[in-house]
């Protein structure tokens, strides 16, 4: 099985080690391997792991929503409609922000083109 380390995998998906760090202190990455040395290796397992925490972080769920959700992935099977729910409830909870972000965008296209017509006189 091939690992990363820590600097590899803050590098592949754009964050820092110290992130990395928290996101195992608050239980977002279980299971971590170590070296010899004490060192963290990420499997692909784990990357695969940190790939959907980070999205879900970008997504706005909170911390512990995302605590939750790992939790019930390590629990197996049986927790499979649970997550199910939570990424079904969290999908609308993302579109209602795209949609408010959509309205705003455009409220601020308002304010551009009136700026620029402006600056035209």
């Amino acid at each position: 099985m091939k690992y990363c380390s820590i600097s590899e995998a803050a590098a592949k998906f754009n964050i820092t080690e110290s992130t990395l760090r928290y996101y195992e202190k608050k239980g977002l990455l279980p299971l971590i391997e170590r070296d010899q040395a004490g060192r963290r290796l990420f499997s692909e397992n784990q990357m695969s792991l940190l790939e959907t925490v980070i999205c879900l972080k970008n997504t706005h769920m909170s911390i512990s929503s995302i605590k939750q959700y790992i939790d019930w992935v390590v629990e197996g099977d049986k927790t499979v409609d649970l997550r199910l729910e939570m990424m079904r409830n969290h999908k609308q909870a993302v579109l209602e922000e795209i949609s408010l972000m959509t309205k705003s965008l455009e409220g601020i296209d308002l304010k551009i083109n009136r700026y620029t017509n402006q600056s035209d006189f």
